[in-house]
C-alpha cells in the first residue's frame, strides 16, 4: 500500500508536468503531492497485512441433492482475495458463492487464487499458472485494475494482459466475468489534488477494461457505477480499518453487484441492469 500511493503520487505529478495544471509550478505541485501522499501512507498504513483469509470450500451444501457444485474462479488483486474481511465467510469470493448457490439453489465450490498487490500482468503468470490443467471453472470473476492505476501502468499493456486474462480462462470452458477498476476518488485517504488525478486514471482504466473484455468475449460490471456510490455515501461502514479496502459490508454489496451478470454469463438470466453488459457473442 505506501508503494502504491507513492506511485501515485509519482503518476500525478507526471500529469501535471505534461498537462500544465500545477498553478503552483511543477516543483512546488510536485511537493505537495509528496506531502499529501506521505499523510495518506501515515493515515492507511498495513493494518490488515498482506495476505487474505482463506475462504476456500464448497458453499451451500445443503443443495446438495440438486447436483454436483459449480465452480467459481476468483482471479485478480486484494479486493478480489478479500483482503479486510474479517472472517473467511465475508470475503467477495464466499459472499458470491453463497449468493450463486442461493440463486441457483446449488452448492458451489469456491476456488481463489487471486493475490494481495496484483497487477493485471501477474494474473497469467502467478495465478492461472497454479491452475491443474485439467481445472475447468463453469465461471470466473476478475477483479483487477487498482495497482495497475498505481503502479502507473501503460493503459494498452493493461488491456492486452486483460485480454489475455479472459482468452485462458475461456479456454478452460469458463464463462468471464469482469469487474472493472474501481473509482479510486472514492479513497478518503487521498486528499485533492490527489484524489482527483486518481479518480482520472482509475475511471480512464476501468472504460478501457470494459471495452477490451467486452471484445473478448467476457461479460462486465462497472463496479464504479454499480457499487461505487454506496463507498461515496457511507463510507464508515462500506471501508475496512486500512480505509481503502471494503469491509465486510462493502464486499457484500459488492458481490450482490457481480450476481445479475455471473447469472448472465452462466445462462441464468436474460436481461441486465443499469452498469452491466453483455459482450456480443459468448
Amino acid at each position: 500500500m505506501d508503494r502504491n500511493v507513492k506511485m501515485l503520487a509519482g503518476a500525478g505529478a507526471t500529469a501535471a508536468l505534461v498537462g500544465g495544471v500545477a498553478v503552483l509550478g511543477a516543483a512546488g505541485f510536485m511537493q505537495l503531492l509528496k506531502k499529501q501522499a506521505a499523510h495518506a501512507r501515515e493515515i492507511i498504513g498495513k493494518p490488515l497485512g498482506e495476505v487474505a483469509l482463506d475462504a476456500d470450500k464448497v458453499y451451500r451444501r445443503r443443495y446438495t441433492a440438486m447436483g454436483e457444485p459449480l465452480d467459481l474462479l476468483i482471479v485478480g488483486d486484494s479486493i478480489a482475495a478479500g483482503l479486510g474481511a474479517t472472517r473467511p465467510k465475508g470475503t467477495l469470493g464466499a459472499r458470491l458463492a453463497k449468493e450463486l448457490g442461493d440463486q441457483l439453489e446449488r452448492p458451489v465450490r469456491l476456488r481463489t487464487v487471486a493475490k494481495v498487490g496484483a497487477e493485471t500482468w501477474m494474473l497469467p503468470e502467478q495465478q492461472l499458472a497454479t491452475l491443474e490443467d485439467d481445472y475447468a471453472p463453469d465461471v470466473a470473476v476478475v477483479i483487477v485494475g487498482g495497482n495497475d492505476v498505481t503502479h502507473r501502468i501503460p493503459l494498452s499493456e493493461s488491456t492486452r494482459d486483460l485480454v489475455a486474462v479472459i482468452d485462458s480462462l475461456r479456454s478452460r470452458g469458463a464463462a468471464v466475468v469482469v469487474g472493472t477498476c474501481p473509482d479510486l476518488g472514492a479513497l478518503r485517504p487521498l486528499p485533492d489534488p490527489l484524489r482527483s488525478l486518481a479518480a482520472r486514471a482509475s475511471r480512464q482504466l476501468a472504460a478501457a477494461q470494459r471495452e477490451a473484455a467486452l471484445e473478448a468475449g467476457a461479460h462486465v460490471v462497472s463496479l464504479a457505477h454499480v457499487v461505487g456510490p454506496f463507498f461515496v455515501t457511507n463510507p464508515d461502514d462500506m471501508f475496512a480499518i486500512d480505509q481503502f479496502h471494503p469491509s465486510e459490508l462493502g464486499y457484500r454489496r459488492t458481490a450482490e453487484a457481480l450476481i445479475p451478470s455471473v447469472l448472465a454469463a452462466l445462462g441464468e438470466r436474460d436481461t441486465l441492469p443499469f452498469g452491466h453488459a453483455a459482450p456480443a457473442t459468448t
